[in-house]
């Protein structure tokens, strides 16, 4: 008894844990992306080089060692010698070169943070790209089965009145060609739906073939998300704060084209340790000194000149590419929330015209029965309805992936 209740409670129970909705989805797709790891990647490494360009504002202690020794000895003096030289170095004024290349840095490491961000809505809209084609070519797929069985239906209908001598032959020729074109298209609709599920699983890092059932399907109904403006797509759009921070780098690379012919001064102490000159005794001594040091470029044939205008060239691309996107983001908000509205008013339309199929469909297949029709006039119905069921999928597929790609667009929230 124990051992029969256990059954019946993982009866119970597996088909819960199969269901995959489409948030946990989502989050699975975006724990299993490699391309979001390599972006992750990207801005661990952008973290470092801000770390990195800091360090020009320390003190940097330095050692050099040399020792050397003749084949020959003369005047008496030791054929060895060495040296060893520490040093200790600040510098006070760098052109500007230190700053310029952290705000760099900085501006870079923002821009990697942007990038990672964008990925995320690149993968997340990916991730209901293949959750929503998935649903509908199940759908789909069991549309022709459904279609199939009726037209099997029909025929058990059809070779009974063949047989009773009520109709021609033409009637059942024409009834088992239809059968065979519609298994044919189930074939088809079966082979799609195994490949969507082949994307499905491969996405979130699963078995390819393994079975799953979907929580949600584009026949529930999906509010429409709010109308986003303009300005608020602008400034939740990932891409878009990278393009400005990309200006905001390139005038940081301006100065930092500057730096290298700007005076720079520099400060340190240092010490050598070494043997007398000429070495006669091996003896050493310990000399140490401080020093300011001061270089100032006076000339150097226009190049600073030439540098400016690269970097300057530079940051105007950087504008200008930044202009750009935000024309193509503002399109794509446009065109997005246009198709929105479109599939939407084509499921209402593809709705009620299904309504009327059916109808129509089952009103056929009784008048075939009593004499009333002929078996072309039932086909002809079958034949509207599953376009029509057809037509109703797809544009519930439509919306729901219309309103994820606006989504994507916005950067809204799920």
């Amino acid at each position: 008894m124990k051992r029969i209740l256990s059954l019946l409670c993982l009866l119970c129970c597996a088909p819960l844990a199969a269901q995959t909705s489409l948030g946990d989805y989502r989050r699975a797709v975006l724990r299993h992306s490699w391309q979001l790891k390599a972006a992750a990647a990207r801005t661990e490494a952008a973290a470092q080089r801000f770390g990195q360009a800091r360090t020009g504002f320390l003190p940097q202690l330095s050692l050099d060692g040399s020792f050397s020794a003749t084949v020959r000895r003369s005047n008496d003096a030791e054929r060895w010698t060495f040296s060893v030289l520490p040093q200790l170095v600040q510098v006070v004024y760098g052109g500007g070169s230190v700053r310029a290349a952290v705000d760099r840095a900085r501006a870079g490491y923002d821009i990697a943070l942007c990038d990672e961000e964008f990925s995320r809505l690149e993968i997340g809209y990916a991730a209901d790209y293949a959750y929503w084609n998935l649903s509908a070519l199940e759908l789909y797929a069991a549309a022709m089965r459904q279609y199939v069985r009726l037209i099997v239906s029909l025929k058990e209908v059809v070779d009974r009145r063949f047989e009773e001598g009520y109709i021609a032959k033409g009637d059942v020729l024409m009834i088992d060609a239809r059968l065979s074109e519609a298994r044919y298209q189930l074939v088809t609709a079966e082979q799609r739906a195994e490949v969507a599920l082949h994307n499905f699983n491969i996405l979130q890092g699963a078995d390819a073939s393994a079975p799953v059932r979907l929580t949600d399907s584009v026949r529930d109904s999906i509010l429409m998300p709010q109308h986003a403006d303009h300005a608020e797509a602008l400034e939740r759009r990932p891409d878009y704060a990278a393009a400005q921070l990309r200006i905001v780098q390139a005038e940081a690379g301006i100065r930092g084209a500057r730096a290298p012919f700007n005076p720079q001064v520099s400060v340190g102490i240092g010490g050598a340790w070494r043997p007398h000159t000429p070495n006669r005794s091996g003896s050493t001594l310990v000399d140490g000194s401080a020093f300011v040091k001061l270089s100032v470029p006076i000339f150097h044939g226009g190049e600073r000149r030439r540098a400016v205008g690269v970097a300057q060239a530079l940051r105007r691309e950087s504008e200008w590419n930044a202009q750009q996107l935000r024309e193509e983001i503002l399109l794509e908000e446009l065109n997005g929330w246009t198709a929105i509205v479109q599939s939407h008013a084509q499921v209402d339309a593809s709705e009620r015209s299904l309504r009327i199929a059916g109808e129509n469909l089952e009103l056929s297949t009784y008048s075939y029965g009593e004499g009333l029709v002929t078996i072309l006039d039932v086909l002809q119905a079958q034949l509207s309805w599953i376009q029509l069921y057809t037509n109703d999928i797809t544009a519930r597929y439509n919306y729901a992936l219309a309103i994820s790609d606006y989504r994507r667009i916005t950067a809204g929230e799920e």
